[in-house]
């Protein structure tokens, strides 16, 4: 395998499905550390603070910090700020979402909760979503404010089976403001584009590893950025046949030389 220099990697799926724990990659993971190659975990999931990922990882065996975590909510405030360069004024934000998006704009002095008249609407995954929370988003959207989606999800995988995710939270906004959202998270460049700018990281140099072609596989493909993709959660090998290839497929991560 190429020598590469950061190692973008996806949780559920990847490193765990659920509660279980995906054996082989949490032993990539320390085979990494092991090699001193660096890492970052790159989630979609924006319903958890860094520190509650942090938390998560240790009950599966993976001792890391939040140095390694990046989400959605982190370069959503990442591509505000590049698009606000010359705010004076504190941006104005509607959110909907829960404790991972919350605490991110709340704890960045450049952002403040406005319900009224925001600058954007920020749109997370949200199980408590309300008639009143839409209401407000979509009156906010179409008196100008920029409509931001964390990201495209549709559907996420869960105990009871395919449970609405972001992305259909976002499409009932969406068709009632008559405005499509701005997705950040995977599979769009944007999160990508701004993890890398971060680290100082070339495209070249970087691997992007997950186990959904459709999220994490395609993000690589918007990015021009190496993919990995391992078939020990959504996609299987059958799944994308006659379709663009990862740059590398495996069955396991054990088969990964690093």
């Amino acid at each position: 395998m190429k020598n590469y220099r950061l190692f973008l990697i996806d949780l559920d799926g990847t490193i765990y499905r659920g509660k279980e724990t995906i054996a082989s990659g949490v032993r990539f993971i320390k085979r990494l550390e092991e090699a001193h190659k660096d890492y970052l975990f790159l989630t979609n999931n924006t319903t958890r603070t860094p520190q509650m990922v942090v938390n998560k990882l240790k009950t599966h065996g993976v001792v890391t910090d939040t140095a390694h975590i990046y989400t959605p909510c982190m370069a959503t405030i990442s591509y505000i700020l590049k698009c606000q360069k010359k705010q004076t004024n504190k941006i104005g934000v509607y959110l909907i979402g829960q404790i991972g998006l919350w605490q991110e704009f709340i704890q960045n002095p450049a952002f403040e909760l406005n319900e009224t008249s925001p600058e954007y609407v920020v749109v997370g995954m949200d199980t408590d979503l309300t008639y009143h929370k839409i209401q407000v988003a979509v009156s906010a959207i179409r008196n100008g404010a920029t409509f931001i989606g964390t990201n495209a999800d549709l559907n996420l995988p869960s105990e009871k089976g395919l449970m609405p995710g972001n992305g259909s939270q976002c499409a009932m906004i969406a068709a009632s403001s008559g405005q499509e959202p701005f997705y950040i998270g995977k599979p769009s460049s944007v999160i990508i584009d701004m993890v890398l700018a971060k680290y100082g990281c070339a495209k070249s140099d970087a691997l992007i590893v997950g186990d959904n072609y459709d999220t994490d596989i395609k993000a690589g493909f918007n990015s021009n950025v190496d993919q990995l993709l391992v078939t020990t959660g959504i996609t299987k090998a059958a799944d994308i046949e006659g379709k663009r290839q990862p740059t590398i497929l495996t069955n396991s991560l054990d088969q990964v030389e690093i």
